[in-house]
């Protein structure tokens, strides 16, 4: 095994005149298989290809693309694990100060919109080669869609990067059929392979025709409809051609491709890699993102759970699809023997956790149900939940030598959890793989809310909270639950902010980071925040844009701050909810922030250069002798010690 080529040298050293395919990517070159570039590539490498590795160029100039000169059949550009826009800026649109997708950590490695910077590069370095798009940023992007930070309809990325072809979805049989084309050198305007987008001159006959990108561009109604057509055809069963006509041409999507078979996953996995940054990183300390990720396991791709906010439909699509025992453990065996294994495999999961197949028997044949979710409102009378095979799988990773624990951490689907009436998984997660904290995403508290998430009633997640609780009491464990939850989402209003902040009060939480609606390309949720609709009924929809509402219910989430206090006055205040304000147990905020002693207006700590010996008012510095004379007096009070708080399910401690 070695890493592909990096320089010119190497392709030499390979006895390489050229490489078939430049693989141009925003990400630092990691070669493990939780990175796309890195099954891509080596999905080329099994099938006879020559590629050559080109991550994180200058883009500055067109000098770093010539470094391997032209490549046989073209080149490949992805922006990386994650939209380069969601990776650069924060959902305040303010700069990240680190990239873990970078050696060392360190921003702005790549540029904003990568996908369009690096292809626009290359054709102004070699004209008419072939320039292939793929990755999350361009499958997201493939139609007009709303940018957040640009605040407008942009063109599909396939448009602006001035690409020929863009792969979407999971792209392993995407990219093999288009290189077998361009080596047959067929016209890529007639390409009709699943997963892949063109530009063509007219629609064909099969398509159906999207309002164009100039007028979802004017007109928000015609966005919705847009984007609910796109979204009711992402299915690979039963979904059809698309077409959106840009200026004079037309983008041409066809239809999604069929998820891999279990035994073609298996293949995949079991692919030659490194699972190591390339060594020319080392000098850097490495690249982070691979920590978090070397001792995971993933078992699982796709995602039934279809949340309004998550754009993993676009993406990977709702049917789920995994790997066989056998290539999970053997995977285990191979993670147990690396040198730095202490003995713990961080994670079994993939989008979520505990699916292991299809939603229903169904789905393979007829595909995803048109406008229905297998889990929204409740759980579908057809849906499979049963989770024997996971659990089998995780009992047997526990006897795989070497290995001392083994963690559930990408997150556990609570109500297909309960959907399962056998409760041995349950019990077995509580039992073997929770390390201390087990994260859920109810997501908000509020119904109206929730139904605009397609997420679970709040009913759902108390079950699942109370039943978590009994099994750590019948084994005698102190296991907490961390509940994620989004502020500001479409549908939330200022009182649905209240009811969730009085959820977190009544629970016991103290939430040390929360999470704004990020309005990101490819999600429903997105849809509803450009045009105040909802795609599905085109009803109106509630959406706090202003970016002080923003900053109430996000203070709300986490009232008990100082800093927040003004704000949480505020926001009470707006939202009629009075009675939340005072000194009783029910209370979110006093009617006004107490300084506590040695501490400033903001709770936190004396304020910068006050003295430690500071005068006291009216009267003169007291000196270290005095307090510890005042401290020896018999008759001081002795201050009562406060009873330790009760521990709670879903949070460190009770109020």
């Amino acid at each position: 095994m070695s890493f592909l080529p990096v320089t010119l040298a190497e392709c030499r050293a390979r006895g390489w005149d050229a490489p078939d395919f430049v693989y141009v990517t925003g990400d630092a070159y990691v070669d493990h298989p939780s990175f796309g570039l890195a099954i891509i590539s080596r999905v080329l490498e099994k099938a006879g290809y020559r590629v050559a590795m080109l991550p994180q160029p200058d883009w500055h100039s067109c000098e770093d693309f010539l470094r391997f000169g032209r490549p046989r059949l073209g080149f490949l550009v992805t922006a990386g694990v994650i939209d380069s826009m969601v990776n650069h800026y924060t959902v305040a649109k303010k700069p990240r100060g680190r990239d873990v997708y970078s050696p060392g950590g360190k921003a702005g490695m790549r540029p904003d919109r990568a996908t369009i910077v690096y292809a626009n590069r290359i054709r102004q370095a070699y004209g008419n080669v072939p320039i292939l798009l793929g990755g999350v940023e361009a499958s997201l992007r493939r139609f007009a869609h709303y940018d957040y930070w640009d605040d407008r309809v942009r063109n599909s990325c396939l448009v602006d990067a001035g690409a020929d072809v863009l792969m979407f979805g999971m792209g392993e049989r995407s990219i093999l059929r288009v290189a077998k084309w361009l080596e047959e050198g067929r016209p890529i305007p007639e390409l009709r392979a699943p997963g892949t987008c063109v530009m063509v001159s007219s629609p064909p006959e099969e398509a159906l025709v999207l309002p164009a990108m100039e007028e979802v561009a004017a007109d928000r109604a015609a966005y919705a409809r847009a984007f609910n057509l796109q979204y009711d055809e992402q299915d690979p069963v039963r979904g059809r051609s698309l077409c959106q006509k840009h200026g004079k041409r037309y983008l041409l999507q066809n239809p999604p491709d069929m998820p891999l078979s279990r035994e073609e996953l298996d293949r995949v996995y079991a692919l030659p890699y490194e699972r190591a940054w390339h060594p020319m990183y080392d000098k850097d300390g490495g690249v982070p993102a691979l920590s978090e990720v070397k001792f995971s396991i993933a078992h699982v791709r796709g995602c039934f759970g279809a949340c309004n906010f998550c754009a993993l439909t676009f993406h990977q699509g709702r049917i789920v699809t995994s790997r066989s025992r056998e290539s999970v453990l053997r995977e285990a065996t191979l993670l147990a023997r690396a040198r730095d294994f202490k003995g713990y495999i961080h994670d079994v999961g993939g989008p979520t956790a505990n699916f292991r197949r299809p939603a229903c028997n169904g789905q393979m044949e007829r595909g995803a149900c048109k406008g229905k979710q297998c889990l929204f409102p409740k759980p579908c009378k057809n849906l499979d939940a049963s989770h024997r095979e996971y659990v089998d799988i995780l009992r047997a990773l526990r006897n795989v030598p070497g290995v001392k624990k083994v963690f559930v951490r990408s997150g556990v689907r609570f109500d297909y959890a309960l959907a399962d009436a056998d409760g041995t998984f349950l019990r077995e997660l509580v039992a073997h793989h929770v390390s201390g904290q087990l994260k859920v995403a109810p997501e908000h508290i509020s119904p109206r809310v929730l139904r605009a998430m397609g997420k679970p009633a709040p009913e759902v997640f108390e079950r699942f909270v109370r039943r978590f609780q009994q099994l750590n009491e019948e084994m005698g464990l102190k296991q907490y639950l961390v509940p994620y939850f989004i502020s500001s989402h479409p549908g939330c209003e200022l009182s649905d902010a209240v009811l969730l902040a009085e959820y977190i009060h009544n629970t016991g939480q103290h939430p040390e980071q929360v999470q704004d609606f990020y309005p990101t390309p490819g999600t429903l949720s997105t849809a509803m925040f450009y045009t105040g609709l909802d795609p599905r009924d085109m009803k109106p929809v509630y959406v706090p844009r202003d970016p002080h509402e923003k900053a109430l219910q996000r203070a709300l989430m986490q009232y008990f701050r100082p800093e927040n206090h003004a704000l949480v006055l505020e926001a009470l205040r707006r939202a009629g909810r009075e009675d939340l304000i005072g000194f009783g147990r029910e209370c979110l905020v006093p009617p006004r922030l107490i300084r506590r002693e040695g501490k400033n207006a903001k709770g936190d700590r004396p304020a910068p250069g006050k003295p430690k010996d500071a005068p006291r008012k009216g009267g003169r510095p007291e000196t270290s002798a005095a307090r510890k004379g005042r401290a020896e007096k018999p008759d001081m009070p002795k201050p009562k010690k406060k009873r330790p708080a009760k521990p709670s399910p879903t949070g460190k401690r009770r109020v």
